[in-house]
């Protein structure tokens, strides 16, 4: 069984096997969690994002995909990087969002990490609620098999810390 922990805090400063980067279809870094992974990380993992635009993703990656490239200079062997969904008026879609953690934790296996961290996904510019979000993100994590150990979610906030602890409850 998957150990699930919470952290508050900035995720590039987490030692893991893979952070999971909150990116957009681009992959060539953006804003909130993105930015923040290829500022710290280095040009590293931008030139391996240019490489899979270039071959793979020519059209960027997939809403609920999940790629890796090296962690660069970060405290991790990789990062996975996935394209959440964004929440429109009237809602969003939660299978694409679900997609996004069964996705990472697939690519997690196929690279033998088994400590992942987690932002929060699509909380931000893509503004899913913080409630629902943290909700699909446990369930999700909870209902798939992995041979990940530990799922760390790290939180940038109070807000987001305490939506987690409810989900966990």
């Amino acid at each position: 069984m998957t150990l699930i922990t919470l952290v508050q805090g900035d995720i590039t400063g987490q030692s893991v096997d893979a952070l999971v980067n909150a990116a957009n279809s681009s992959l060539l870094g953006g804003g909130g969690v993105d930015g923040a992974i290829h500022r710290r990380g280095g040009p590293e993992i931008l030139a391996e994002c240019r490489r899979l635009r270039a071959s793979r993703y020519g059209r960027g990656l997939p809403t609920g995909q999940a790629v890796a490239t090296t962690a660069g200079e970060l405290d991790a062997r990789w990062v996975i990087h996935t394209v959440g969904p964004v929440w429109r008026t009237g809602g969003g879609d939660a299978a694409l969002l679900a997609s996004c953690y069964r996705e990472s934790l697939r690519v997690a296996d196929e690279l033998g990490a088994r400590t992942v961290a987690f932002p929060a996904i699509s909380t931000g510019v893509y503004r899913w609620p913080m409630e629902d979000a943290a909700r699909v993100a446990v369930q999700t994590v909870r209902s798939t098999p992995t041979a990940v150990e530990e799922v760390r979610f790290v939180l940038f906030d109070d807000r987001a810390y305490d939506a987690f602890v409810r989900q966990l409850g």
